[in-house]
């Protein structure tokens, strides 16, 4: 593995599925991973903390895996903690390495040269962008809708989010309303549009620089954590997404 920061039995930092998928629909994961590169000594956070949201979007790896085999869709993970970068993040803003998250400190973040930063991206967020455009580039001129998928933690700094999932946009629209209609005809679910977060130029990097540049139509999902926690739940939402999502690229197409 040609990545300096991390030895060559350590993970990959990207994971591609159905790379050759026959479906439109495009799927990225970028928190789906929780590994912290050996050298980093678990960036000084305790064990119990790395089960918690700051490390990652727990349960939206399954899900994006169950969804990726439903629709024969390519999906892109990423392997590493959001704690030693954040591939949702310009790595030259500060909440690409956080130095504490929620009210978790992160020590191993803590006074990092240029040389700590770049280590970090050259290992984990360029080659997991660079293959994210190398998919895009080979499907041109297939018609592709891009999908984020992230997942929220019912409970940020004390305050409860009641939603269950959340449809995120930025200037484009037209994806994330037909997903806004379809998952309020749903009887059973309380739905957020740019809740609990919304795409920003100045707060996301995946939407803006892979769907927005290119003019795909695209959305940002947001599932609730204690939905997704476990893997009969992880089901239930791919196969509900599968439905809602093959319905929407029909809408659109």
């Amino acid at each position: 593995m040609a990545y300096g920061l991390l030895d060559p039995d350590e993970p990959h930092p990207v994971r591609v599925l159905q790379p050759h998928g026959a479906s439109a629909l495009f799927l990225t994961a970028d928190h789906a991973g929780r590994a912290i590169p050996r050298c980093l000594n678990g960036l000084g956070v305790p064990k119990p903390e790395m089960d918690r949201h700051i490390a990652w979007d727990i349960g939206i790896a399954g899900v994006t895996e169950r969804l990726s085999a439903l629709l024969d869709a390519t999906a892109v993970l990423q392997t590493y903690s959001r704690l030693a970068i954040d591939c949702n993040r310009d790595p030259a803003w500060a909440s690409a390495m956080p130095t504490v998250s929620e009210y978790t400190p992160i020590p191993g973040n803590e006074n990092l040269t240029e040389a700590d930063r770049a280590a970090r991206v050259d290992a984990i967020f360029t080659p997991y962008h660079n293959r994210i455009r190398a998919l895009l580039d080979a499907r041109q001129p297939r018609r592709t809708l891009f999908v984020a998928m992230h997942s929220f933690t019912p409970s940020f700094k004390g305050e409860s989010r009641a939603m269950e999932v959340g449809v995120l946009f930025n200037r484009d629209l037209r994806m994330a309303n037909a997903m806004l209609d379809l998952l309020r005809a749903e009887p059973d679910l309380t739905v957020g549009a740019n809740e609990p977060y919304a795409i920003t130029d100045d707060s996301d990097y995946s939407v803006p620089e892979h769907a927005q540049r290119r003019g795909l139509l695209h959305v940002e999902i947001e599932i609730r954590q204690d939905l997704i926690a476990h893997e009969a739940g992880q089901t239930v939402w791919a196969e509900r997404f599968a439905r809602l999502l093959t319905a929407a690229d029909g809408l659109l197409g």
